[in-house]
């Protein structure tokens, strides 16, 4: 789960959990769309967190060819 999902998670859960107020018989909107806020701000954590790791830093020490020697004619 990335951040753009679990922002999207979010957004839906609390659509459903503060916004819509429709009786599915036997399915309780307000708790799905606190589920789905609960999975998407764990996903957040979890994608920042993941996010900040250190990553293995490659160096590359750059070749240049070695400087020509002096010209004795000048």
């Amino acid at each position: 789960m990335r951040i753009g999902s679990s922002i999207g998670l979010i957004a839906v859960g609390l659509i459903l959990a503060l916004a819509v107020r429709i009786d599915l018989g036997g399915i309780d909107l307000e708790l799905v769309g606190w589920i789905l806020t609960a999975v998407g701000v764990i996903g957040l954590v979890t994608s920042l967190v993941l996010a900040r790791q250190a990553r293995p830093v490659v160096r590359r020490e750059a070749q240049y060819p070695p400087p020509h020697p002096p010209d004795p004619r000048y």
